[in-house]
């Protein structure tokens, strides 16, 4: 039976490279599939990771239809075993509705790979939906760290180092941006509660308690 995944963690803990990692394993069996991403930091039509990795992909844009898309290959005699979807937090209830129902009709396996939440620590609604709906939800194993040493669970954004709690929910950056422009920052619950940011934290802490100094704030 096919299946709908989620695989979800905060920003910086692989999940571009695992969802290489399975179309390559998937390709390697076989199989045929499809990649699909949106607002990858890297551009328009292309999965990348940060290790260097990078595949063209289908560009998701806010109108397309999966289920369409995908019947259309199908009647023109393309075959798609999976399909592998990074930044499904992107992506719109419908838009995951559709992605079900090639698993459920067509027995597609779909491989959904994204955070839970944004800047604010509210569910984007693609995540959401997948919560809803996957017949699986995986938390990736490889821990992103906060600047205290913690296991980070929050996506900050950040302008000048300082977290900001206001703006467009999709606005796309990385982890690594210039010091003055808006950027992104994985943060424990703490110091997200606290918007203490590791910027913020070199100019009030003393040099010894960072990065890992174990400072209880």
């Amino acid at each position: 039976m096919a299946e709908l995944l989620y695989f979800t963690g905060t920003m910086d803990c692989g999940k571009s490279t695992l969802a290489l990692q399975m179309d390559h394993n998937h390709k390697a069996r076989g199989r045929r599939g499809r990649i699909f991403t949106s607002n990858d930091r890297a551009g328009e039509a292309v999965l990348s990771s940060r290790l260097g990795l990078v595949a063209e992909a289908i560009e998701v844009q806010p109108d397309f239809d999966f289920w369409d898309h995908v019947v259309n290959e199908l009647t023109q005699g393309g075959r798609i075993d999976y399909a592998v979807c990074d930044e499904a937090q992107f992506y719109s209830a419908l838009q995951i509705e559709q992605l079900a129902r090639l698993v459920d009709e067509l027995q597609i396996d779909v491989f959904c790979f994204g955070i839970l939440t944004d800047f604010r620590a509210t569910l984007f609604p693609g995540s959401a939906r997948l919560v809803e709906l996957a017949d699986r939800m995986e938390l990736l194993q490889v821990e992103a760290l906060c600047w205290c040493g913690e296991r980070a669970t929050h996506n900050a954004r950040t302008i000048g180092g300082e977290m900001v709690t206001e703006g467009e929910q999709l606005a796309v950056g990385d982890i690594e941006s210039n010091a003055t422009e808006m950027a992104y920052e994985v943060l424990c619950r703490r110091h997200h509660r606290r918007r203490l940011t590791q910027a913020r934290a070199r100019a009030t802490l003393s040099p010894e308690v960072l990065p890992f100094g174990g400072a209880q704030l």
